[in-house]
């Protein structure tokens, strides 16, 4: 069974139907570019291109960088604030012509991915997936089930937003190399770690293509750490499947 799914990031915007009988994109992935200003109309335009770029008549699973309840996205931190309140599953449906789209939390789609075709499956206890990225996103798991939401990215780290200082763009932006980053990274492990106690923890995001770089240097973390086996992918294999539950849904 196929299903699309379509992954909203600070800077890049992709997608592709899925396979979820082997957890895989189906074809190739479409990106584009998110525009700047990141609005909901020109997201939605982005998104509208990447669908149709596979003449895709079905459901359709969107993720948002963001806090998102009942469709409706609550938090913009990496995306314009008019996101805020928006109902961005209908908005969405409407700029695709009426398919029925499901809209999720970007680290918590890649989450579901991961624990279920990934790095996670089989796994009990605490696991945190952490996507390394434009910011830092995080799915936090229970004996499998996930606690939705939970935004660690956001977390004070040294009297700043953890994202500012351990993100992708963090290391980018202030030139870091990969020794000082780890450090970093490091930093913000060790401060989940003592909140949440994880069992494992799962480093995804683009980063997670290139993990010898930089997790042989983390120390002083108990938990197990791993790079999602899905890598950059979970997000829009994640986003599918939550489309295909919530068509299950309706049933």
């Amino acid at each position: 069974m196929q299903i699309f799914g379509v992954d909203i990031g600070g800077s890049g915007i992709k997608g592709a139907p899925v396979d979820l009988e082997r957890g895989d994109l189906a074809h190739e992935r479409h990106k584009v570019l998110t525009p700047q200003p990141a609005t909901p109309e020109g997201v939605a335009g982005c998104v509208v291109e990447v669908v149709r770029n596979f003449d895709w008549d079905g459901p359709v699973g969107v993720t948002f960088p963001g806090v998102v309840t009942g469709g409706v996205t609550r938090t913009a931190a990496n995306m314009d604030k008019s996101w805020i309140g928006v109902d961005s599953a209908t908005l969405l449906s409407r700029e695709l012509g009426g398919l029925p789209v499901t809209v999720l939390n970007d680290a918590d789609a890649a989450g579901i991915a991961e624990m279920t075709y990934g790095a996670g499956r089989g796994r009990g206890g605490t696991v945190l997936l952490l996507t390394l990225g434009t910011g830092i996103g995080s799915a936090l798991f229970t004996d499998g089930r996930l606690v939705p939401n939970s935004e660690l990215g956001h977390l004070e780290l040294k009297g700043h937003d953890a994202e500012t200082r351990a993100s992708v763009k963090a290391k980018e932006d202030h030139e870091l190399t990969w020794e000082r980053w780890a450090h970093r990274v490091q930093r913000y492990l060790q401060h989940v770690e003592m909140l949440f106690s994880p069992d494992l923890f799962i480093v995804g995001g683009g980063v997670s293509r290139k993990p010898e770089k930089f997790l042989p240097l983390i120390e002083g973390v108990r938990a197990e750490i791993v790079p999602a086996k899905l890598q950059n992918n979970a997000g829009i294999v994640g986003a599918a499947m939550a489309a295909k539950a919530a068509e299950a849904a309706k049933e």
